[in-house]
């Protein structure tokens, strides 16, 4: 098992597949672009399955979920899904995209043996969309969400964040909207992960600012902390439910102490928290020819020294030295 000193069990893991994206979103990257990791260093087919196959084997991870960048440019994704639903201990496998290449791909990766989808949209408008992420794709993304729909690749869950000045007056707009296609809609206070290290804690909108603009169409009834259990986002049920909207509170109601998360760069590192400024290089060991029994111990090791929190509440914070890109939202 993946335990930590502050007594929390890590059974869920992010992996990072690329560090590239078609997007340029304000909020993760500049218009240019990154440099992005070379081929060499990125983890191969082989390497990604063999450690999934040690965590849910050796380390107690029941659920996996493929991030970036962008997941669906990563080529052999389909094969990876197919390979870690063959496993033994075969675990829940997700998927976190900006739905652009969903069309043309949900129907396979449900075939493979994915679960289901979270599509990153934060705005119904076109013109909006283009200036959030430098990119007229809006139509692309809507159709992937179907896409995924049809595929059964169910629930879809669409992460939303909402900036001043640009969407900020999106809330209710895009509750009405997932309400009406069946999606899960929520919504995420925009985090310090941009490679620009522009994020303000000034004038951000806030979980509060969100709950207030939605309740002046719906009535929402909070599902409380017993249903919530290790879950980033709160929920509530709207207009009496079933269905509900959910906010991850990052920044202003930080959930650290109830985080089940263990995270793999698309280059073989060990991040114990999106926020950390510390790695663990797993990729040197897995190249040198460590066992399985190896690549497990360094693994706890790293997850051993798992701070009590992401330190977003403190004014001094400092970003990651790497963008969101590279680690893997």
């Amino acid at each position: 098992m993946l335990i930590d000193t502050y007594g929390r069990t890590a059974t869920d893991l992010r992996v990072s597949l690329t560090d590239r994206c078609n997007l340029r979103c304000t909020y993760c990257m500049p218009e240019e672009g990154l440099s992005w990791l070379a081929k060499p260093d990125l983890l191969t087919d082989d390497e990604i399955v063999r450690l999934i196959d040690i965590a849910v084997t050796s380390l107690g991870i029941e659920e996996v979920r493929f991030t970036g960048g962008e997941p669906l440019l990563r080529p052999g994704l389909t094969g990876i899904v197919e390979r870690v639903a063959a496993l033994g201990a075969r675990p829940r496998m997700s998927l976190t995209t900006n739905g652009i290449g969903l069309k043309r791909t949900a129907k396979a990766l449900e075939e493979a043996g994915l679960d289901r989808v979270n599509v990153s949209l934060d705005t119904l408008r076109p013109d909006v969309f283009k200036a959030l992420t430098r990119r007229d794709r809006l139509a692309d993304v809507l159709d992937g969400l179907a896409a995924a729909q049809d595929a059964g690749l169910t629930p879809v869950k669409v992460n939303s964040v909402l900036m001043p000045g640009l969407n900020a007056d999106e809330a209710p707009d895009l509750l009405a909207w997932a309400l009406e296609h069946g999606y899960e809609l929520r919504f995420i206070e925009q985090m310090p992960l941009d490679a620009q290290h522009g994020w303000k804690r000034e004038g951000m909108v806030t979980a509060d600012d969100i709950l207030a603009a939605l309740r002046t169409r719906f009535e929402l009834t909070p599902e409380g902390s017993d249903a919530r259990g290790s879950a980033p986002a709160e929920r509530w049920r709207v207009d009496g439910g079933p269905q509900r909207v959910g906010v991850i509170a990052s920044v202003t109601r930080p959930f650290c102490a109830a985080c089940d998360r263990t995270r793999l760069t698309a280059d073989g590192q060990i991040r114990t928290c999106l926020f950390a400024r510390e790695e663990t290089d797993l990729r040197a060991a897995l190249r040198s020819g460590a066992p399985d029994e190896e690549i497990a111990r360094i693994w706890r090791t790293a997850m051993w020294g798992k701070k009590a929190g992401s330190g977003l509440d403190d004014p001094t914070f400092l970003q990651p030295d790497r963008p969101m890109s590279a680690i893997g939202g």
